[in-house]
């Protein structure tokens, strides 16, 4: 019998990520908190750019683009925020969008699974990517459970099972 195996991935869903930015875009401009702020977002590439007149409104601009995400099913895990930098009467926050596991992190995960996985399971890393295999559908299973248990610092997506 042929092995089972599933792929581990950390990848963004970008028409989600300009919903979100774009429902937070309306919301931050209805809002009668931030008119007078200067507050705006936009996406550009793998960044989102807040700017506000003060520190707080940015990160109360930061806190709705979060609601935002978490209300379409993205993981905070894949935004990387900065520190918000003072230039002139503008205060800007920048946050990174993180997609892919770097080598660091897939060799934790591939560690976590050889010492706390069921035995006969093997993870393989495949550039940004794992591939986990196993003779058992049940093993991979119980792969899948540890790793949602376990609170990693990358957002996992599970794909291509078979």
């Amino acid at each position: 019998m042929a092995d089972s195996s599933f792929d581990i991935v950390s990848k963004l869903d970008r028409q989600e990520v300009d919903n979100a930015v774009n429902q937070a875009v309306k919301e931050v401009g209805q809002r009668y908190d931030f008119r007078n702020t200067g507050a705006s977002i936009t996406l550009s590439g793998d960044e989102i750019v807040m700017t506000a007149n003060a520190e707080e409104r940015v990160l109360a601009i930061l806190d709705v683009v979060q609601s935002k995400l978490i209300r379409r099913n993205l993981s905070l895990k894949a935004l990387d925020v900065g520190e918000p930098k003072q230039s002139g009467k503008e205060v800007r926050l920048v946050a990174g969008l993180k997609e892919g596991i770097s080598t660091d992190d897939a060799k934790k995960i591939s560690k976590l699974i050889r010492e706390e996985g069921p035995k006969g399971v093997k993870a393989r890393i495949e550039g940004d990517e794992l591939r986990v295999s196993s003779k058992s559908r049940d093993d991979l299973q119980g792969v899948i459970t540890l790793l949602k248990g376990k609170d990693l610092d990358v957002a996992l997506q599970f794909v291509n099972y078979r």
